[in-house]
């Protein structure tokens, strides 16, 4: 199965956080999934830090990539496809950042782990 994470998801499982959802641990530890970070959450990683509400132990282009690779997460680009599919979108969630998740999971055909219920209004597969 192919997981796209959400990016609080990403930042849970790289710190080992316990809000983590056992159901979303048990998936992305799963050697049978495919698991991708979205250069959007990487985006906003990087605009959160440098606004300083986001404390990270080292700059994100050095920090997010070495967990990545630590994790076995790939890298999702963004294509065009998924963002002209945000015209086909509800309003039902207001930040562009997941709104593009949302596109990107839908267009890709992708599991989202998410526990935003917001982006579970959507049709699309999401696992918390």
């Amino acid at each position: 199965m192919k997981i796209l994470l959400d990016t609080c998801t990403f930042l849970w499982i790289i710190t080992d956080d316990p809000k983590l959802s056992q159901q979303a641990r048990k998936l992305f530890i799963d050697p049978e999934n495919e698991v991708y970070l979205s250069v959007a959450s990487t985006w906003e990683i990087a605009i959160k830090y440098n606004l300083d509400k986001l404390s990270l132990p080292k700059p994100p282009q050095k920090y997010i990539p070495t967990k990545r690779k630590e994790h076995d997460i790939d890298s999702l680009p963004l294509d065009e496809e998924a963002t002209l599919y945000l015209t086909k979108l509800p309003n039902l969630h207001k930040d562009p950042f997941d709104r593009i998740l949302i596109c990107q999971a839908i267009v890709a055909g992708l599991i989202i782990l998410t526990p935003d219920e917001l982006i579970t209004q959507y049709p699309l597969r999401s696992v918390w």
